[in-house]
């Protein structure tokens, strides 16, 4: 019987390798070998996912098909299985929705409330228990207080992994972490951190927050209660709906031209506002994605202060974004633009002031 006391118990499932380990149910002769799931070399295709015999070998996710295929001559590529993965995906989180409140990320991440059962931590591995026994596929798992550390915890140990924050331990588990461990901590809060002399999680907790405040504001409290595990979101039950929509286009040829990198531009951006216009949603903020020819990637976003729809509206600011962050004349390999900060408030026409 289980004597620590849980104030909450949240757990996080994270699929493993879900796209390639979906397509090696069907394909079981490809187990064990350098394996992705990824677009056509000759398309300029990228990885999706690749299996952990490939990743020991250097491919990673997002990496592009044809230099996968140079660092590992020997990777198998092979196409998704899209209806498969989505049946896949609902056999899963109708597992999870039996045990308590489920919140949905993706199509292989979720988190589930169980605080009201007893004993978390044996009911959260018999839950990864019976998905591998249910649907043949692995998945990996972290239990703690709070969604914050529960995420972190679930990638302790892939694969199939189950990593359990004790309450109370959740500040000492996080101490030794890089702070880009932390949800919210991207390379330019990271970079000006790492300013502060701060590289580490334990680095927040005992640096001054009056250090902190001059640089972050506000916001310096929410750093020391995330370096510490704090964190009181709930797990949320609301239809899932992704948390942004994006589309992107990988040239055929690098492009420098200025004419035809603006019609992709308002190409993708009249596909995102379809896209956010059948889900019945608007969008708060619109961010640029851009590779040029040495592979090197940028994303700059920027957000209005209304909720815009229209492809005229997002191609105005991604417009924007573009000049702000590129020179006609260099060559660009990949473009793409998403929406994101979603809302489900009325669809306003803002008179957006971009040249």
């Amino acid at each position: 019987m289980e004597r620590v006391e849980w104030p909450r118990a949240i757990l996080h499932v994270d699929m493993d390798a879900f796209f390639v380990n979906v397509h090696l149910l069907e394909n079981p002769e490809d187990e064990g070998i350098p394996l992705a799931v990824g677009g056509k070399p000759g398309q300029r295709g990228v990885i999706a996912s690749a299996s952990y015999e490939a990743r020991e070998l250097g491919i990673r996710s997002a990496m592009a098909s044809s230099r996968a295929l140079q660092r590992c001559p020997e990777l198998k590529l092979v196409s998704s299985n899209r209806p498969m993965i989505r049946s896949c995906s609902a056999q899963v989180m109708d597992i999870l929705s039996r045990y308590g409140t489920l919140e949905r990320m993706s199509v292989d991440e979720a988190f589930v409330d169980i605080s009201s059962q007893k004993n978390p931590s044996a009911l959260a591995k018999t839950i990864l228990e019976r998905i591998k026994d249910e649907t043949k596929l692995p998945a990996s798992g972290g239990l703690s207080t709070s969604k914050l550390v529960s995420k972190i915890a679930s990638d302790f140990e892939k694969p199939e992994g189950f990593t359990v924050v004790l309450p109370g331990t959740e500040s000492k588990f996080l101490a030794p972490l890089e702070i880009q461990k932390i949800y919210g901590i991207g390379p330019k809060t990271a970079s000006l951190l790492n300013n502060l002399g701060v590289k580490l999680c334990s680095d927040i907790v005992s640096i001054d927050i009056q250090k902190l405040q001059p640089v972050f504001g506000q916001y310096s409290v929410r750093l020391k209660n995330k370096a510490k595990g704090i964190d009181d979101r709930p797990v949320d039950p609301s239809p899932w709906v992704a948390k942004q929509q994006g589309t992107e286009r990988t040239f055929e040829k690098d492009v420098s031209d200025s004419t035809i990198v603006e019609d992709a531009l308002l190409e993708l951006c009249t596909e995102v506002s379809q896209s956010i216009g059948r889900m019945g949603r608007s969008a708060r903020t619109v961010t640029l994605k851009l590779r040029w020819s040495n592979f090197d990637t940028i994303t700059r976003q920027r957000t209005v202060p209304g909720e815009i729809h229209q492809a005229a509206d997002i191609y105005k600011v991604a417009k924007s974004l573009l000049y702000d962050n590129w020179k006609p004349g260099k060559p660009i390999r990949l473009i793409g633009v998403s929406a994101s900060r979603l809302g489900v408030s009325d669809q306003q026409k803002l008179p957006l002031e971009f040249e």
